[in-house]
C-alpha cells in the first residue's frame, strides 16, 4: 500500500479551437480509458506555473508560455485500486512551438514513472460533454472549462 498524502498538482489545458491537449490514460482496475491534461507534482519551493513548465518539457520537450491560473480542484478519487488525494492548480497556455498544434498524436515520457510512455491528442471539449464518452480528469474539469470559455 502507497502513503497516502495529498499531492499538490499543475495541469495545463492548452488550447487549439474548440479542442485542449490531453493524453489517453488507461485504469486497469475498472477498465476505463481516461484522458487529462498534462502537468504534474509541484516540487517544494517551486511555483505551479513553474512546476508545470517543468514538467511539460520534461515529458514532451516544448516549452510553454502565457501560462494563466484558471482555478484550482481538488480531487478525491481511486486509480487501478489505490486510493489518491490532489489539489490541483490549473492554467490555460501556449505552446511556444506552433508545429505542436498540427500534431495529431505527440508520443510523451514520464520519468518519475519508470519511463513511463504516454500518448497525448488532441480533443474536442464538446467529446466530454457526452456522458457515454471516456472521462476527462480531474473530475470537476469541464465545468471549471465551460465557465472560463463564457466568461462567468
Amino acid at each position: 500500500m502507497t502513503e497516502e498524502k495529498i499531492r499538490p498538482l499543475a495541469i495545463g489545458v492548452f488550447s487549439h479551437g474548440d479542442k485542449i491537449f490531453v493524453f489517453e490514460g488507461y485504469d486497469p482496475a475498472k477498465d476505463e480509458v481516461f484522458y487529462r491534461p498534462l502537468g504534474g507534482m509541484i516540487e517544494f519551493g517551486e511555483y505551479g506555473r513553474e512546476a508545470l513548465a517543468r514538467e511539460i518539457m520534461e515529458e514532451i520537450g516544448q516549452e510553454v508560455t502565457n501560462l494563466r491560473y484558471l482555478g484550482s480542484l481538488e480531487n478525491i478519487f481511486v486509480f487501478d485500486g489505490e486510493r489518491g488525494h490532489e489539489i490541483v492548480l490549473v492554467y490555460d497556455g501556449e505552446f511556444l512551438d506552433p508545429s505542436i498544434y498540427r500534431e495529431e498524436i505527440v508520443e510523451g515520457c514520464e520519468d518519475d514513472m519508470g519511463g513511463f510512455t504516454f500518448k497525448a491528442m488532441w480533443k474536442s471539449l464538446d467529446t466530454f460533454h457526452n456522458s457515454e464518452a471516456a472521462p476527462l480528469y480531474p473530475d470537476g474539469l469541464f465545468e471549471l472549462l465551460l465557465k472560463h470559455r463564457k466568461g462567468i
